[in-house]
């Protein structure tokens, strides 16, 4: 009977264990599919504008965008625009070749895959934290002398959002250094969430948007209201919350927990997903 019961355990913790597995690939899947859409959206948008020399259309998406006269100004918010596709891309990209070189089972047969595996991801993997150093310090000096939509508190939200990006690069590149692979695939994943704030807050907004069907909580005139304070924060702070939780579970939890965990990660992904497709169709997909 005892044994029976242990079987039974250990059964339900593996099934639970690959549960959440399956669960934490399909919001990674989702969350690439959104992030190089908006990437693709980014360089249509704005490198279709700049090749037409479309200064106007760059100006009714962007608050304070190119400014006649302001060079230095003007060259910030390109090189910012440049670095955002380039870090909307390579994020996903550095998450999936560190997750393909954990898996070395799969290259015992094929050692010059894995070599050029690793090799592709410590090039990737500097270019995307020199870029999201780039793109944070960019980003606060613009929003502090150029400023942008919104109120103090966005201001405020937007400026921790570059500061724990910061952090978490040079954290994640400490540990990558030092060798100490486990604890520098953890702060990546943190970086790489914190780096994802922009795009979350759009997925978020268009969430909202797709169930209340119309501006509630917020005045569009201002883009002011306590939704978008609540979401100026939430953009990073609840994906690195609930990553936190997931790395708990995972590694300690009980099946229940894990279960639950796997239920909570499929339920935001599918609400995610309804937002990128919110995105994509009103925010996005016009302007292609």
């Amino acid at each position: 009977m005892t044994t029976n019961a242990s079987a039974s355990a250990i059964r339900s913790s593996e099934i639970a264990k690959v549960a959440l597995q399956r669960a934490a690939m399909f919001w990674f899947v989702t969350a690439v599919v959104g992030q190089w859409i908006f990437a693709y959206y980014t360089v249509v948008f704005y490198g279709g504008s700049a090749v037409r020399g479309d200064v106007e259309a760059v100006n009714k998406n962007l608050i304070h965008g190119i400014i006649p006269g302001d060079h230095i100004g003007n060259l910030m918010v390109i090189t910012h625009l440049v670095l955002a596709a380039i870090i909307t891309f390579g994020g996903p990209l550095q998450i999936i070749l560190g997750a393909v070189l954990t898996d070395a089972r799969r290259f015992k047969r094929v050692p010059n895959i894995r070599a050029t595996t690793a090799l592709v991801h410590r090039f990737n993997g500097r270019i995307y934290m020199m870029t999201a150093l780039l793109i944070s310090v960019g980003g606060l000096h613009m929003i502090w002398t150029r400023g942008t939509i919104g109120g103090l508190a966005q201001h405020i939200a937007i400026s921790l959002n570059a500061i724990l990006i910061i952090v978490f690069a040079v954290i994640s590149l400490r540990y990558a250094i030092k060798g100490k692979i486990q604890k520098h695939k953890q702060w990546a994943l943190r970086l790489f969430l914190a780096v994802s704030g922009v795009w979350f807050f759009r997925v978020g907004l268009m969430l909202w948007m797709s169930i209340h069907q119309r501006p509630v909580g917020y005045d569009p005139a201002t883009f002011t209201g306590p939704f978008l304070y609540f979401l100026a924060f939430a953009q990073y702070l609840l994906p690195l919350f609930v990553l936190e939780v997931y790395f708990r579970i995972k590694d300690r939890g009980n099946a229940l927990g894990r279960f639950a965990m796997a239920i909570t990660i499929t339920l935001l992904t599918i609400a995610m997903g309804v937002g990128i497709y919110g995105a994509f169709t009103g925010m996005w997909l016009p302007k292609m």
